[in-house]
């Protein structure tokens, strides 16, 4: 399929869905483990850095997915939306972003790969 022809397919997909009368879904929030959550697995991570399976940064990177899987610092059960869940990654994304650590993994795993190439 050409590009001219995948884009019409596209149009014509799109006004028959609106002749139909088609909305998108509405938001729908759902529970999250929260606090709780967090406690029980940052449990395990201190397990798995004590026993020397991850080093001190992947305990602070697992730290922050945790952290974001359970909808952040919230009662357990809280009730959150797809868009509360985007804001909790964008905010470790940019806190892990701006620490030298992971531009250093960053910039060696670039290195690493270019060098298997």
């Amino acid at each position: 399929m050409n590009r001219q022809e995948l884009v019409y397919v596209a149009v014509r997909q799109a006004q028959a869905l609106a002749s139909a009368g088609w909305r998108a879904p509405l938001p729908r929030r759902f529970p999250v483990a929260g606090r709780d959550g967090i406690a029980t697995l940052k449990a395990q991570l201190v397990n798995m850095k004590e026993g020397g399976f991850i080093s001190e940064y992947d305990f602070h990177i697992a730290e922050k997915v945790v952290t974001v899987i359970c909808g952040g610092d919230v009662d357990p059960g809280s009730l959150v939306d797809e868009a509360w869940m985007m804001a909790q990654e964008r905010q470790a994304f940019l806190e892990l972003l701006n620490s030298p650590k992971t531009q250093e993994r960053i910039t060696g795993d670039a290195d690493h790969w270019q060098a298997s190439a």
